[in-house]
């Protein structure tokens, strides 16, 4: 009888009794429902407590337009941005050896390190009015700080790892044969990239890519510092939020955030359409048939 008991346990990927899985279970979707679920119902609810046309008033008043559309250019400008870059870094890092290898990784990895206020800060401590390149702008008649300049850099700075680091570990478990085997048939670097890399890669950018968007839509604390609260020039959706609640509006507030919540719905489903997506690809690759030899490759 207990020898029955282990096999059904190990058939079903573990040996431990029921009532301790059942345990562990309903552990984890109390505390989801409890830290995850329970605040992101009482965001929808706050912002409808005094019905849809009280919500719908807070998104088309000037400021919450003003602050929607600065997200969007800046999400615009980073998302991009951090695209090149991302990829850039992750195909150098896990394709190449070269001298500072370490380094570009640490690099890559220092935005995860740093507060991003302390980011924040960096930027006003070098494009600031006081700041080490402060004067040489205000000569040339040029803003960065409290301006839309300083929020993309901030922005920039702070969502930088997620593509990387959504990609590096994925080239380096592909390997470079494919790569090689293209140059080897003369393929240039940019042919081997849009043909072979770019198609391996897909579905990891297209995850690192909704991530990299998400933080920077959401971001607070970075541009919180260089954007100087300007109401109706510099602030984004976060900061319009903050506004919002230190003044009182409950219901405006909770409606302006509950786009964000929108956002951070849209991007786990996009994020598990991904996945799956991924899965399918490795799976189907996983049971091709044999190639049939060609004239250019003898039979085994």
């Amino acid at each position: 009888m207990s020898r029955t008991r282990t096999v059904r346990r190990s058939q079903a990927g573990t040996t431990e009794a029921p009532w301790v899985r059942n345990t562990l279970i309903g552990a984890a979707l109390l505390f989801l429902g409890l830290f995850l679920v329970l605040p992101l119902a009482a965001v929808f609810t706050e912002a409808l407590r005094k019905g849809a046309g009280a919500y719908f008033d807070a998104l088309r008043e000037p400021d919450a337009w003003s602050a929607i559309r600065l997200t969007l250019i800046t999400a615009a400008i980073s998302v991009p941005l951090n695209l090149v870059f991302g990829v850039a870094a992750a195909w150098a890092i896990a394709k190449y050896e070269f001298r500072g290898k370490a380094l570009l990784t640490t690099l890559v990895d220092l935005p995860f390190s740093v507060s991003p206020v302390v980011a924040g800060l960096m930027y006003v401590l070098l494009f600031g009015a006081q700041g080490w390149l402060g004067p040489w702008l205000q000569a040339h008649d040029t803003k960065i700080i409290f301006a839309i300049p300083g929020i993309v850099l901030a922005t920039v700075f702070v969502t930088f790892p997620f593509i990387a680091r959504e990609l590096i570990p994925l080239m380096q478990a592909q390997g470079s044969e494919e790569e090689q085997a293209a140059m080897v048939l003369g393929a240039t670097g940019w042919q081997t990239f849009w043909k072979v890399t770019l198609p391996n890669i897909k579905w990891g950018l297209l995850y690192g890519v909704i991530l990299c968007n998400a933080r920077a839509m959401g971001e607070f604390g970075a541009v919180s510092v260089v954007s100087g609260h300007i109401r109706g020039q510099t602030n984004t959706i976060p900061l319009h939020v903050e506004i919002l609640y230190n003044e009182y509006q409950s219901v405006a507030a909770f409606a302006v955030a509950s786009l964000l919540a929108i956002l951070a719905l849209v991007t786990l489903v996009i994020k598990s359409v991904a996945e799956w997506r991924s899965e399918q690809e490795l799976k189907a690759a996983a049971n091709l048939p044999p190639e049939r030899p060609t004239a250019l490759q003898p039979a085994a």
